[in-house]
């Protein structure tokens, strides 16, 4: 139990170095990921006047009945494809990818190639 608040910890120590540099525009804003053992969560922020202008997670109503577990690459995927169909409606094309303090690999990856794929650019 002490190692996982430890490993939260140093995660949050990453993010907050990263979010130094990491700001969301008006014309481009940040994709923001966070990850728990069962879901995944994406946001579209614009930091400049603090809003969430575009959200999608597995919980999310959408996606409720297309994924199983909300903790694996496949789920991570729909969020990725959700995300980005949802931005291109706002018409919000160009974002800052802000990974949370995780890897870059598994559930964050895919849902990064989905949001690419969906037509967001970062």
């Amino acid at each position: 139990m002490i190692r996982k608040s430890v490993k939260n910890k140093d995660r949050l120590k990453k993010h907050l170095r990263v979010r130094k540099r990491v700001v969301g525009t008006a014309e481009r804003p940040r994709l923001n990921v966070f990850r728990s053992l069962n879901n995944i969560y994406a946001q579209i922020i614009d930091d400049s006047i603090g809003n969430t202008i575009v959200s999608a997670s597995t919980v999310d109503p959408l996606l409720k009945g297309k994924v199983g577990n909300g903790g694996n690459k496949e789920a991570a995927k729909e969020v990725g494809k959700l995300i980005g169909e949802k931005a291109i409606e706002k018409g919000i094309k160009l974002v800052v990818f802000d990974r949370g303090g995780y890897l870059y690999h598994g559930r964050v990856k895919e849902l990064a190639d989905a949001a690419r794929e969906a037509g967001l650019e970062f």
